[in-house]
């Protein structure tokens, strides 16, 4: 049997022989000389396998390490589960609450009776050396699916509600993947590696009421990175458990709930109202600060350009008159544009963009001069001016929407009193349930593939195989700049998944297995089916920003 096996990014395979029957396991163990990082799947014809997949036949692997989505979600399914093993063995009376990302991990809680249980540094290190001691056991994760109603028997005897009720609120899961540890044995829904010893990168880590769970990030595989205190972030994490308790709305089985018994529109209100009120309070702290130049940033589909619109609204209620403007206008010539390590032309750099001009612009604005701001002609590559003679009043604002708002290479020659920075991204709250949570990244995915198939042309298709690179560029221009923000925005609506839903499926059920984006629209397909759709989204109001995504929005042509 040939089996063909992409060791490179750039596509390339080699061949090698070997007898049917090996398992895809087997088969990395005899090139991994060749691998400069630790294989969690593969992807044969565009689905994505597990290590203790058998090879029968001839043919192509692609190595799936942890720079992938999919491989990626395996490692954390795989340690979350050691994680709570060994939580259970130290404190079997406490359960572990995946809670959220954070710091280059998961923020995670430990409760006894539904109360957060504060585990001493001591207790933690208790945890962290079970933890070692089963990767270097090697234990299984011993894999197993069951009927529905073995496992709400299973479930209702564990006293885990909130699953049950998951499986109560979607109707047509008909199959349930239970996976089991050294004993313990719980849901999960996503796939796991075939054993404990192939985690072995992780550290704990107390925080706050809680505990960090972390481990490498796609950026560099084989490593921990570097602790940074995310401090605004957690303070966001707070405000949204704060406004989900508020909408009744921890797990998917509460909002399903919600859309199935006609207290949808109820919901949509609230949260609304919620986002309105905290925009608001971001006027008001403009307008105390006496801040002049408002800078926003936020990675893909974040809900920049409708927040910035509705911030300046606010700015008006207040007495203010903002000049709304974006920066790209200010790229530099064509011919002057960087180019990447690919050799080409590299349009989200910061080097992409005229700073000398823009912080002269800036300036001259702020001081009360007539400028002539410029017109960027992207057909011919050519700044144009003359267009757009602007002036300003003393008091005031300047809110400005860009990927680099918050470096301060864009601003380095405007003094930092003037400026006043907000981050913006949906941090996703809502979770499956206590051990299965949602990635933003994905709820981030999801929201551009349905605006680029409602207002661009573009397929799923095109979104899925455009996502690492806008990932990429996030990585480098603005997630290492969002504890620069004077505040952060949440422009997570916990009823939103349900709106994409009917959006969404019908595009990702038009690829085809033999495209590369298969395995990773097949992936999003099956965790929207925890989502009961909500159909009429009649009551969602024009300024919303899931508007922005859906369609009908005021503020987006």
């Amino acid at each position: 049997m040939i089996v063909k096996y992409k060791i490179d990014p750039k596509g390339k395979f080699r061949k090698k022989t070997v007898e049917p029957g090996i398992t895809v396991a087997e088969f990395v163990d005899l090139v991994k000389d060749n691998l400069k990082y630790d294989v969690y799947a593969v992807r044969i014809d565009q689905i994505v396998k597990g290590l203790a997949t058998v090879l029968s036949t001839d043919c192509e692997l692609e190595f799936l390490d942890i720079r992938t989505q999919a491989s990626k979600l395996i490692y954390q399914n795989s340690l979350n589960l050691i994680y709570i093993k060994a939580t259970h063995d130290v404190l079997p009376d406490c359960e572990v609450e995946i809670e959220t990302a954070l710091s280059k991990g998961l923020y995670t809680e430990i409760r006894r009776n539904g109360k957060i249980v504060n585990v001493s540094e001591k207790k933690i290190a208790e945890i962290q050396e079970r933890m070692e001691k089963m990767v270097a056991a090697d234990l299984p994760f011993n894999r197993e699916v069951v009927s529905r109603e073995t496992a709400v028997e299973f479930l209702k005897a564990n006293n885990r509600e909130e699953r049950m009720y998951l499986l109560e609120s979607v109707p047509n899961m008909d199959k349930v993947k239970f996976y089991s540890l050294d004993g313990y044995k719980d849901s999960f829904y996503g796939s796991m590696v075939p054993s404990t010893g192939y985690i072995r990168r992780f550290e704990l880590k107390k925080y706050r009421k809680g505990i960090l769970l972390r481990f490498p990030q796609p950026d560099d595989p084989n490593t921990i990175p570097e602790h940074v205190d995310e401090v605004k972030l957690f303070d966001a994490f707070l405000e949204q458990s704060e406004w989900d308790e508020l909408l009744g709305v921890k797990y998917v089985s509460e909002l399903n709930y919600k859309v199935k018994n006609g207290e949808f529109e109820d919901l949509v209100q609230l949260s609304e109202a919620l986002h309105e009120k905290k925009v608001a309070q971001i006027a008001d702290m403009i307008k105390k600060g006496k801040k002049r130049l408002i800078l926003i940033a936020g990675p893909s589909s974040s809900g920049k350009t409708t927040f910035a619109r509705r911030l300046c609204v606010q700015l008006r209620v207040v007495g203010l008159n903002p000049l709304y403007m974006g920066t790209d206008d200010y790229f530099v010539e064509r011919e002057d544009t960087p180019l990447d390590e690919h050799g080409e032309p590299n349009y989200e750099g910061i080097d992409a963009v005229d700073i000398k001009l823009f912080n002269s612009n800036m300036n001259d604005l702020l001081a009360g001069k007539e400028v002539d701001l410029p017109r960027f002609n992207f057909m011919t590559g050519h700044k144009e001016f003359g267009h757009r003679i602007t002036k300003i009043a003393p008091d005031q604002p300047i809110v400005i929407e860009g990927i680099h708002g918050l470096n301060e290479t864009l601003t380095k020659q405007i003094p930092r009193e003037e400026k006043f920075k907000i981050y913006i991204s949906p941090l996703t709250q809502l979770n499956i349930d206590m051990h299965n949570r949602i990635s933003a990244t994905d709820e981030r995915m999801l929201r551009r593939m349905v605006r680029d198939y409602q207002f661009r042309g573009h397929s799923a298709k095109q979104t899925i195989s455009q996502w690492p690179k806008v990932r990429a560029g996030e990585d480098v221009n603005i997630f290492p700049y969002s504890d620069e923000a004077d505040v952060l925005f949440n422009s997570y609506h916990v009823y939103e998944i349900a709106v994409l839903k009917k959006y969404a499926e019908p595009l990702l059920e038009e690829i085809k297995q033999n495209e590369p984006e298969y395995a990773d629209a097949r992936r999003m397909l099956r965790f929207l089916r925890f989502f009961v759709s909500a159909e009429d989204d009649s009551m969602i109001v024009n300024n919303s920003i899931i508007r922005e995504f859906i369609g009908g929005s005021i503020f987006v042509k």
